[in-house]
Parts: C-alpha cells; sequence; structure tokens
C-alpha cells in the first residue's frame, strides 16, 4: 500500500510538471524589422507610431516595374492598376552575401524574402545579447512565414550560368531550411503559408515547440517582398484595393485594402529559461 501511495504521489507529481510546462508562459526576447518608411529597427518602428508619419509611397524604382504602363484609372482594364501608392521596403536589393558564407552569384539567385530572413535572425538573436555564431549545433528552431513566390517566376528560362540556382533560391519551402543550414541551427526548420495570418502561425507554433521541449529557442516571424506587381494586379481586377494605398479599417471612408512589403522576427525562449539566463524580457505570450 506504501509503494502505491509512492507511486500514485510521483505520477501525479510528473502530471503536474507537465501541465505547468504545456502551459509555461513563452519571452519575447529579442526583435528585428524592416517596415516600410525606412524602420530597420524595433524603436525606429515605435518612432513612426509615435510621430504619426505615413510610410505609404509609390512603387519601388529598383524592380524593374513599367510603373507608367501598369498605371490605369480604369479598374476594369487587365494587367494594370488603378492604384499609385504602396508601402515598399527600401534598398531591399542591398545584401552582403559573404557574411552569410554565401557567393555572388548565389546571392542573386535567392528571393530577397531569404535574404531578409537570414539579416532579420542574425539581429534578433544580437538583440537578446546572443552571440548568433554560438548557437550552432543548439536547438534552435526557425518558423517563417512567407507567401510571395515570384522572384524565380520573372524568367521563362535560367540566365547563363545560373542554372542550378533559381529554384531553390525562389522556394519558399527552402527559406526556414537556408535559415537552419547557415547558422547550424538544429531543433525545427519550419516555412509557412497561410496568407496573411502566416506571421502568427509561426509564433504559434514556435510557442509549442518551446513548450513540449523540441527546442530551447525558436525564432518567428515573417517577410513579403513583391519582386514583381503581380499580386497587385490581381486584387485590382477583384477591385479590393484602396484608391490612395491605405487602409481605413472601420472608417466611413473604407475603399479596400492597402498592400506592403515587411520583415519581421522575434526569438522566443521559455520564460523560466530566460530568467535564469538573466535574457531580456521584452513581453511575455501567455
Amino acid at each position: 500500500m506504501k509503494r502505491v501511495t509512492v507511486d500514485l504521489h510521483e505520477a501525479r507529481s510528473r502530471a503536474e510538471q507537465a501541465e505547468a510546462r504545456s502551459s509555461e508562459p513563452i519571452a519575447i526576447v529579442g526583435m528585428a524589422c524592416r517596415l516600410p518608411g525606412g524602420t530597420h529597427t524595433p524603436d525606429g518602428l515605435w518612432e513612426l507610431l509615435h510621430e504619426g508619419r505615413d510610410a505609404v509611397s509609390g512603387f519601388p524604382a529598383d524592380r524593374g516595374w513599367d510603373v507608367d504602363a501598369l498605371y490605369d484609372e480604369d479598374p476594369a482594364r487587365p494587367g494594370t492598376l488603378y492604384v499609385r501608392d504602396i508601402g515598399h521596403l527600401r534598398d531591399v536589393a542591398d545584401f552582403d552575401p559573404g557574411f552569410f558564407g554565401m557567393s555572388p552569384r548565389e546571392a542573386l539567385t535567392v528571393d530577397p524574402q531569404q535574404r531578409l530572413l537570414l539579416e532579420l535572425v542574425w539581429e534578433a538573436t544580437e538583440h537578446a545579447g546572443i552571440a548568433p555564431r554560438s548557437l550552432r549545433g543548439s536547438r534552435t528552431g526557425v518558423f517563417a512565414g512567407l507567401m510571395y513566390n515570384d522572384y524565380g517566376s520573372r524568367h521563362t528560362t535560367a540566365p547563363d550560368g545560373f542554372e542550378g540556382y533559381i529554384g531553390n533560391g525562389s522556394s519558399a519551402s527552402i527559406a526556414s531550411g537556408r535559415v537552419a543550414y547557415t547558422f547550424g541551427f538544429q531543433g525545427p526548420a519550419v516555412s509557412i503559408d497561410t496568407a496573411c495570418s502566416s506571421s502568427l502561425v509561426a509564433l504559434h507554433l514556435a510557442c509549442q515547440s518551446l513548450r513540449q521541449g523540441e527546442t530551447t529557442l525558436a525564432l518567428a516571424g515573417g517577410v513579403a517582398v513583391m519582386s514583381t506587381p503581380s499580386a497587385l494586379v490581381e486584387y485590382s481586377r477583384l477591385r479590393a484595393l484602396s484608391r490612395d494605398g491605405r487602409c481605413k479599417a472601420f472608417a466611413e471612408g473604407a475603399d479596400g485594402t492597402g498592400f506592403a512589403e515587411g520583415g519581421s522576427m522575434v526569438l522566443l525562449e521559455r520564460l523560466s529559461d530566460a530568467e535564469r539566463l538573466g535574457h531580456p524580457v521584452l513581453a511575455v505570450v501567455r
């Protein structure tokens, strides 16, 4: 009877520990972002909001878009847009391939979304006071949301010398794996496309992974860069775009959606681990 009592006590204790672990708060210990309006840091985003600046502007000039031919105020004309403004990322082509162990030729074939992920992961980790290269071999997970796959589709055939690169470079399924391989992470590497909710789903899966003990650290977020205006053209045919490119949710003047680009990443850790290791707790996901 004593043995049964002890076993029951131990089983109850293990069950309570498992239940506590499954609902443990998750700490955000690092952040990084690239957003319209020249916003390159979380502090920069706060300043943009605090000052009430407008981050929506004309179309990007570094994508090869024929802006004059694209615009037509008639929303019924195929292949055109009836808007002139979006929230686009500046200098999205800027990238230091050598820093990430990539050749210049391969970098040209890699979707800017994948390049942004590499930069955001590095910055979010540093923001937490952790040297990114110190995590090589660790059970760090990558949960990346992205939905555009139009970078490689700009070419019907690969330019000379680039065959074998463009497919992988523009494949969303490879994006999270590229990050894990580059940094030597050995946790889950998951690419997520649930359209507008991709980053939120990434955060949800990352928190689950931490609570289940699959990972010790997890990077979660998403990127969106329009290499072509095809999505804008599609939504123009649906009459779904706001005429001035700006959302006016819940307002009487609401007239459609506004498109924007961006990338954000958070570094997550179990709250107990963050407090034990002295990592900054910027926010808590319960």
